[in-house]
């Protein structure tokens, strides 16, 4: 009997101690994987770009160009080999995070889906006071009253984003191409955001070279006063109309270049349009985004605007915005509102106003704006990118990239983009590696 106990006891202790080495050796495995994973993720920026830290949006990143923005994997490097950063891992997090924020969620009042008409009004009302932009500005008329003094051409841009959405090297292309073919005029950038010191950092590049770029919070009391934008406005601000499901940074730029043009007059381009001319023999133009095929525009778009000072025709783009607008359909306040508008009003406008053909300002179809990035894979497709180059270059007044559906290409060498770039720059901050493209780096036939 005692035997039997014994037996049983040893044996208990037995599966004890096997339960102990088989937990150890899980638990062995459980630490090696993890430290596995770890190692991965820290490599391959997964570990930084999914751990959340508390920053300062509007942090500076002196020590960062602007065309370095988008290379996690330069950034992290740089902050492994410099021992004189006080918090890299916050840098870093702050330039993923810039990245990481969709283009079109540019607005940081986006309201929560699947709310009700209703529900939606009553949520922005409550959440307008927040956003900064809407708040009276005295001093712009004043600043942008001086800015503009002698200036060959005037030139306007919008940014109205969140602070986490940074004005790119895609923007400063735009901008660096503007000066090159117009220098002797002014640009004015209507941005809650850029009107900041890091704003300034930013252009600093190119306020450094003498030219006239100045980033300016808009006063929209100001610039809605005495125009139907007025009453939309305050509309909108009293929760009296909804403004829809589409990012409400979208419909104010879109309402924006319109009423400052009327204010000012002058030339006003998406900052996803690459100047390449001259624009100072321009007047009361718009672009044709698409034609039949009989000449005759179908549609019109709003990226590039050219008009004086009080135009009547855009006294009537306000007005049809103010009457009509919807902030549930893409476009409707933009592209199509000034398509219709000109299509209704047509048969007065032909004395003072033109719509030129989509080779001004809208070279490539949308669909197809991907291959003017792309480098030549043979012969033939090498010389078709130096006839559309040099077409572009002879008959474009810019290229309007269309960014939606080409920000995820690099410009890469020998491409029609490389091509124009080349001779369309003062700066030159280039999408590759080398992250510069020298002028003499590639020659366009003729």
């Amino acid at each position: 009997m005692t035997t039997k106990v014994s037996s049983s006891k040893t044996m208990a202790e037995q599966r004890r101690s096997n339960r102990s080495r088989h937990t150890k050796f899980h638990v062995f495995t459980t630490v090696c994987l993890i430290a596995i994973i770890f190692t991965y993720m820290f490599n391959t920026n997964t570990f930084v770009s999914n751990i959340s830290f508390n920053f300062t949006p509007n942090t500076t990143i002196p020590f960062l160009s602007v065309n370095l923005l988008d290379n996690q994997t330069f950034i992290v490097n740089q902050l492994k080999s410099t021992s004189t950063l006080h918090n890299p891992v916050l840098i870093v997090k702050e330039v993923i995070v810039q990245k990481s924020v969709s283009e079109d969620d540019q607005n940081p009042l986006v309201p929560p889906i699947n709310l009700t008409k209703k529900q939606r009004m009553s949520w922005f009302k409550n959440k307008l006071p927040e956003f900064d932009m809407l708040n009276s500005n005295q001093e712009f008329e004043i600043r942008a009253k001086e800015f503009f003094q002698d200036c060959n051409v005037r030139f306007f841009m919008t940014w109205i984003s969140s602070p986490l959405r940074v004005f790119g090297k895609r923007e400063f292309l735009a901008v660096d191409a503007l000066f090159k073919s117009n220098p002797e005029s002014c640009l004015m950038i209507l941005s809650n955001v850029m009107d900041s010191d890091f704003g300034f950092q930013t252009l600093k590049p190119i306020i450094d070279r003498g030219f006239r770029v100045q980033a300016l919070t808009p006063d929209l009391n100001f610039l809605f006063k005495n125009t139907p934008a007025k009453s939309w406005f305050d509309h909108i601000k009293n929760g009296n109309r909804d403004p829809g499901e589409i990012p409400l940074a979208q419909n104010l730029s879109n309402l924006i270049r319109l009423v400052v043009l009327y204010k000012f007059g002058g030339v006003y381009l998406d900052t996803d349009f690459i100047p390449l001319k001259d624009f100072s023999g321009l007047r009361n133009s718009i672009g044709a985004q698409s034609v039949n095929s009989l000449g005759n525009w179908t549609r019109l778009n709003n990226a590039v605007l050219i008009f004086d000072k009080n135009h009547p025709l855009l006294y009537k783009f306000i007005e049809e915005f103010a009457l009509t607008f919807n902030g549930n359909r893409w476009g409707f306040n933009g592209p199509y509102l000034v398509s219709r508008v000109v299509e209704r009003e047509a048969t007065e406008l032909e004395s003072n106003f033109t719509v030129l053909p989509p080779l001004a300002f809208y070279p490539v179809d949308w669909t197809r704006i991907g291959g003017l990035f792309l480098r030549p894979v043979n012969q033939a497709h090498r010389k078709w990118a130096e006839t559309k180059a040099a077409q572009i270059k002879e008959s474009s007044y810019g290229i309007h990239l269309w960014n939606k559906q080409s920000r995820r290409f690099r410009i890469e060498e020998e491409s029609i983009m490389a091509r124009l770039i080349s001779e369309h720059c003062v700066i030159c901050k280039f999408f590759k590696k080398s992250q510069r493209l020298s002028h003499n780096s590639f020659s366009i036939s003729s």
